[in-house]
């Protein structure tokens, strides 16, 4: 896009003093034409740029100015470069939008932001799991979203497959699976990428509430979700030591207590269903002991009775 080689440019001005419209070629990889173009555009625009012929010439703002678009600090720039540098592996946009903001920052921040882009490898697949694909409509609906239109939905849902015209409001990443919240007839919603079918883009402007913000907006979609998925607890009484194994197991359903002179400690766990928190703890044996909780403790005492059957003769 135009407009993205004009910021371009601008930096490149900014970092080096002085361009020729040859080298405004060479680092955007366009032709000395549509380079000089560019700079020709950015003072008709009113940016203070003027050209100076002859040798050892080119472009340069006038009196030295720096237009800092970037308004990075040393410590920001080495920031953005560590988060976005693993991201871009996988994006050659944005591998091409990071040389380019190499290129534009001052001199000393250069090696730092370098060398902070290629610190850090991210391998978001699971030990023994394999990759979870992108869906293909995210890129569709993140277009829609910053397009602001409104989109046409075919969506299997748990009460099959219906049609929907939304509000794209913004896409979510929790955990490498993609969810759109958007607005409907029936206020805000929230669905899963990998269950839309198709996703058409209208020429319909979107309407997207004033003030919202889309990390709030999910914060309360997951405190739902958490909580319908939890709806039945038990306490168990364990040592100390195994709180944080219990805390891998379940997450932020486990509330552990303040821990008692004999070095045991009270930890409520939940779950969906009486059965998931018992199988859960069952290969725990005797290291944990269920207090309070019957269902649970029933469906422990089953899932025993059915070890010790199966196993009697072992």
């Amino acid at each position: 896009m135009r407009a993205d080689r004009l910021v371009a440019t601008l930096l490149l001005m900014q970092s080096r003093g002085r361009v020729t419209a040859a080298e405004v070629a060479t680092e955007l990889e366009v032709s000395v034409a549509t380079a000089r173009r560019d700079l020709e555009a950015l003072a008709a625009a009113g940016v203070p740029v003027y050209p100076q012929p002859g040798r050892g010439g080119g472009w340069s703002l006038v009196g030295g100015a720096r237009t800092d678009l970037t308004g990075l600090t040393a410590p920001e720039a080495r920031a953005l470069f560590l988060l976005a540098g693993p991201a871009a592996s996988g994006a050659p946009e944005l591998r091409s939008a990071l040389r380019k903001l190499v290129r534009a920052l001052p001199q000393t921040f250069r090696a730092d932001a370098e060398a902070a882009a290629e610190a850090v490898h991210v391998d978001a697949t699971p030990w023994g799991g394999t990759d979870r694909q992108r869906p293909p409509l995210v890129d569709r609906l993140q277009d829609a979203v910053v397009r602001r239109r409104r989109v046409r939905l075919s969506y299997e849902g748990r009460a099959g497959a219906t049609e929907r015209l939304v509000d794209p409001w913004g896409l979510v990443d929790k955990d490498d699976r993609w969810y759109l919240i958007a607005g409907t007839e029936r206020g805000r919603r929230t669905f899963r990428v990998d269950r839309v079918a198709s996703a058409e883009v209208t020429d319909e402007p979107s309407a997207r509430p004033d003030g919202l913000a889309l990390e709030e907006a999910w914060d309360e979609v997951v405190a739902t979700m958490e909580a319908r998925r939890s709806p039945v607890a038990a306490v168990v009484l364990t040592e100390v030591r195994f709180v944080p194994v219990l805390r891998d197991h379940f997450g932020q359903h486990c509330e552990p207590g303040e821990p008692r002179p004999d070095g045991l400690v009270r930890v409520r766990v939940a779950a969906h269903t009486a059965v998931s928190v018992a199988e859960q703890l069952a290969g725990w044996g005797a290291r944990v002991e269920v207090v309070e909780g019957d269902a649970v403790r029933a469906e422990l005492a089953r899932i025993g009775a059915e070890l010790v059957a199966q196993y009697a003769d072992a």
